[in-house]
């Protein structure tokens, strides 16, 4: 893994709430979900089940997939689901300004995941910059 090339870093101007909320939409726009959006809210989940967070924890983790991509690639090899789906991590810090983080992998990395399937990596690798552009649009 190589950190300054595989961890995507954004911060943006918007308020978490509202970059999460910014975020699904496009996600939905483009074909693609966020399956737990009754769940990504970690402050919530983690209360849920007696953790104990702060007022202003915010860390939202974001599960994103694409049913209708998932599904063929899924079927073909389940091996591939070590790298699906993708999260997108969205939280504050430093005096409440929204962090993004999210992780892909170098199609070399991705090889090295999942074995004699080349086709993988240039499809996975095409939805990881996918991610990363949509995370732009909603900065």
């Amino acid at each position: 893994m190589n950190r300054n090339e595989d961890l995507y870093v954004v911060e943006s101007d918007k308020g978490v709430r509202e970059f999460v909320a910014d975020f699904a939409a496009i996600c939905k726009a483009n074909g693609f979900v966020v399956n737990n959006e009754d769940s990504m809210d970690m402050q919530k989940t983690f209360r849920e089940h007696g953790g104990e967070v702060p007022d202003d924890f915010d860390l939202h983790m974001m599960q994103v997939c694409k049913p209708t991509k998932a599904d063929k690639s899924l079927t073909a090899n389940p091996e591939r689901a070590i790298l699906m789906p993708k999260f997108v991590h969205v939280f504050s810090k430093d005096g409440g300004k929204t962090q993004v983080r999210y992780m892909s992998f170098s199609p070399e990395e991705i090889a090295g995941l999942v074995l004699d399937d080349p086709k993988f990596a240039e499809s996975v690798g095409a939805t990881f910059g996918k991610i990363r552009s949509m995370i732009d649009e909603v900065k």
